[in-house]
């Protein structure tokens, strides 16, 4: 599928993906700012006190009603995490005008409820209302804490954390617990009349319609946005790698041992590390799965992801704590192993049929495509998921090898049973 870029305004582009296929349509805007600690909460709070009421629709009621209207359509506040972006806006999803009673159009009034959610909040003496903004922060501040619930998923987000401590990268998607608890309806209103002034905008498109219909309805619907003094967003770069591998460990009130290893890439050939990435942990075939987990049974899960905009890979695994060192020294040594070239061709095939099913089944899934071409665009890139196939489809051995032995050990959590917390260096 051919991406159709355009821009609406200044610093707010569209993206249409024409398809014909779908029952559905989906439409999602996104402010575009950069990570920052002392920002990630204000960011992922905005649009669900938006998402409460607007001047004509004041209460989730109203705006209930209102979606009813429109068969059962769908706005969504979504918060995002892009490099080192925060993505935070709104996703709608309705049926295709192809598919409505009489074909109605529904672009339109979705376009115009989106308008209103966006640039006509119900507010009280010029902030917003504050029941509302207290019981969204509530809201946010328990999706913060539950975080910690999900142990594996925490220290992921503890190795990042530590591992770009010095970097954007390493801010949560929601910020954390003192940023939120910081928040007042005043500062937050503010935050947001600088967004609509300033802020970079992204819309998607995944529909029937017209590219040309879309651009100029959104167009008129924009027309009111206060857009002055464009705000630069700052560069982004990649991962800046230690000199000495960095070792960190909390203590929790856990049953099973959380050890993650980050690794620094130092090549830049990103279809290269994609496949390495596959080979070593990304997939049921991986060295990772089949070895330190199935056949050694060190690990009750092992896998690795490949982070491309900072150039790292993570390994998540879970262990018992006796096993430190054994699972430790083999998640290394099958590293060693791809490194090395010790890769069987059925590995290797293994890993290309993955990225190319990965790549392939994008297309029948319309919120798949909205999230990957909002990648896209947010990290300036112009790949088609067809174009990324056929990368995969020439990557040689010899790529991925000369790829893999770039990749050096950087930073090491490991969440343990215990009652104290933040070892390091």
């Amino acid at each position: 599928m051919k991406a159709i870029r355009m821009t609406l305004a200044e610093g707010i582009r569209l993206t249409c993906l024409p398809a014909r296929k779908f029952k559905t349509g989906i439409l999602s805007a996104q402010f575009i700012t950069p990570l920052r600690r002392d920002t990630a909460s204000i960011g992922a709070l905005i649009p669900s006190v938006l998402r409460r009421g607007t001047v004509k629709n004041p209460g989730m009621g109203e705006l209930a009603n209102r979606l009813d209207t429109l068969y059962g359509a769908r706005i969504d506040p979504a918060v995002r995490k892009i490099g080192e972006r925060q993505c935070s806006g709104f996703v709608a999803s309705f049926i295709d005008d192809a598919f409505t009673p009489g074909r109605e159009r529904l672009l339109e009034p979705v376009t115009d409820l989106f308008a209103e959610l966006l640039l006509e909040p119900a507010t009280w003496h010029g902030r917003f209302q504050p029941t509302w903004f207290e019981s969204e922060k509530a809201n946010l501040m328990d999706a913060v804490r539950g975080a910690m619930n999900d142990k594996r998923e925490w220290a992921g987000r503890r190795l990042l954390s530590e591992m770009c401590r010095r970097e954007p990268y390493g801010v949560p998607r929601l910020g954390d617990e003192r940023s939120v608890a910081r928040l007042g309806p005043v500062r937050t209103f503010r935050r947001y009349r600088d967004l609509l002034a300033s802020g970079r905008m992204e819309w998607i498109y995944c529909g029937s319609a017209e590219p040309e219909r879309v651009r100029d309805l959104l167009r008129s619907t924009l027309a009111a946005m206060p857009r002055e003094n464009m705000a630069a967003l700052p560069g982004m770069g990649r991962h800046r790698p230690r000199k000495q591998v960095r070792y960190v460990t909390d203590h929790m009130d856990v049953t099973q041992g959380k050890l993650g290893m980050g690794f620094a890439c130092g090549s830049d050939d990103i279809t290269a590390l994609l496949m390495g990435n596959m080979i070593f942990g990304g997939g049921s075939n991986s060295k990772l799965f089949l070895n330190v987990r199935e056949k050694l049974s060190l690990c009750y899960y092992a896998s690795s992801m490949f982070h491309r905009q900072k150039r790292m890979i993570t390994v998540s695994s879970g262990i018992e704590f006796g096993n430190y060192q054994k699972a430790y020294d083999e998640i290394l040594a099958q590293l060693q192993a791809v490194q090395n070239g010790e890769i069987q061709n059925w590995e290797f095939e293994a890993a290309r049929s993955a990225l190319l099913h990965a790549y392939a089944s994008m297309g029948d899934s319309q919120a798949r495509l909205e999230n990957f071409y909002l990648n896209q665009a947010v990290l300036n890139l112009d790949e088609t998921p067809e174009e990324l196939a056929e990368n995969a489809r020439n990557i040689t051995l010899e790529r991925v090898r000369n790829a893999m032995e770039s990749v050096k050990l950087d930073t090491v959590y490991f969440l343990r049973d215990g009652n104290s917390a933040g070892e390091g260096e």
